[in-house]
């Protein structure tokens, strides 16, 4: 018989569970645009093209984190990383990286980016111990046809 674990177990999320993506978001505080690129008719057809980026943690059927990674060919991106608060600080966020990082080696990818707000320097520590660096030379510009994107 298998031993029974306390930790989430980490996997692709099937289609219907992206549908509990805005719901994780706000517990975890994380905003997100749901009229724009975070529409469900946007998530799903993400998920749809490219389903092994969706990765979840799951612990007893519940989403406790999530993120979205995407691949342009050249880098890995590391986004909508989440974790809802009861289920911090125990390693899930790190296992969720390292996560998107294997999905992406089996890619061939070997550069991993994330792009992270400002203020939000509990990711800035995050990713830091997870081996990423600031780029102090790189400036980045954004042109969006709305707010929604």
């Amino acid at each position: 018989m298998a031993a029974r674990t306390n930790r989430p177990r980490i996997r692709q999320m099937r289609r219907q569970e992206v549908s509990d993506l805005p719901i994780l978001w706000t517990n975890a505080g994380l905003p997100f645009r749901p009229k724009g690129r975070d529409s469900m008719r946007n998530l799903l057809r993400q998920r749809d093209r490219d389903p092994e980026l969706f990765i979840g943690a799951f612990m007893k059927g519940e989403m406790v984190a999530a993120a979205i990674a995407s691949d342009d060919g050249r880098k890995a991106w590391i986004n909508r990383l989440a974790v809802v608060p009861e289920h911090r600080h125990r390693g899930l966020a790190l296992a969720m990286i390292r996560r998107c990082e294997s999905v992406m080696r089996r890619r061939g990818r070997h550069v991993f980016c994330v792009l992270i707000e400002d203020y939000n320097d509990e990711s800035m520590n995050l990713f830091g111990k997870a081996g990423y660096m600031r780029e102090e030379s790189i400036h980045y510009y954004t042109k969006r046809d709305s707010g929604d994107y």
